[in-house]
């Protein structure tokens, strides 16, 4: 009869457990991916709200609403308040907006250290720009 050497079962449980530990501390050590930021989600809102203003008819002789407001100063004058309600409306109650155009600006100032979101649409007359922030 040959001696064959054995371990005893302590020696693999505690093998087994020091394993399960590594295994543990090298699952907090992965840096996983982050979740989504507000400011991508914050772009998203700025882009459908860039997508309706781009698509919604205007109110007098041009392609869209975007167009019509940046067509000229007095047409952006003539148009501020209705561009402003229809930001608004498309936004919701908890965003603030800001809309730039060539010919002025709608909305609120842009708090500091804040996080924004932004779209930008490019119109025969100049880019209109908008960011929008949680309230």
């Amino acid at each position: 009869m040959s001696d064959r050497g054995q371990l005893s079962l302590s020696v693999v449980e505690a093998g087994v457990g020091t394993l399960f530990l590594l295994a543990v501390a090298a699952g907090f050590a992965v840096d996983l991916p982050s979740p989504p930021t507000d400011e991508t989600q914050l772009d998203a809102y700025a882009g459908d709200a860039a997508t309706v203003l781009a698509s919604e008819p205007p109110r007098h002789a041009d392609r869209s609403r975007l167009t019509e407001v940046t067509a000229s100063r007095a047409a952006f004058e003539r148009e501020r308040a209705t561009l402003r309600r229809r930001v608004a409306a498309t936004l919701g109650d908890n965003l603030q907006f800001r809309v730039k155009t060539p010919h002025g600006v709608v909305g609120d100032p842009v708090p500091r250290a804040t996080p924004t979101g932004t779209a930008t649409v490019p119109t025969g007359d100049g880019p209109v720009v908008i960011e929008v922030w949680y309230v």
